[in-house]
């Protein structure tokens, strides 16, 4: 059994959209990114989704339906 993440962190969205502005390669992230991002942000999945959503960033070769 995996242990929970927990987030007590407050969600800097700009920062968020900052790092996938320069990940992203024509306007693309590949899950493993995202996921990545999200972990060294310490911010949870939806978060860096939310993001891309609104920045219209693809979130490419999902691998766990995340985003």
């Amino acid at each position: 059994m995996r242990d929970a993440v927990c987030y007590d962190a407050v969600v800097d969205q700009e920062q968020i959209k900052r790092q996938i502005e320069e990940e992203a390669r024509e306007g693309r992230l590949t899950c493993e990114q995202a996921r990545a991002l999200a972990e060294r942000l310490e911010v949870p999945y939806s978060e860096v989704g939310r993001a891309c959503d609104e920045l219209n960033v693809k979130i490419k070769a999902c691998q766990l339906g995340c985003f």
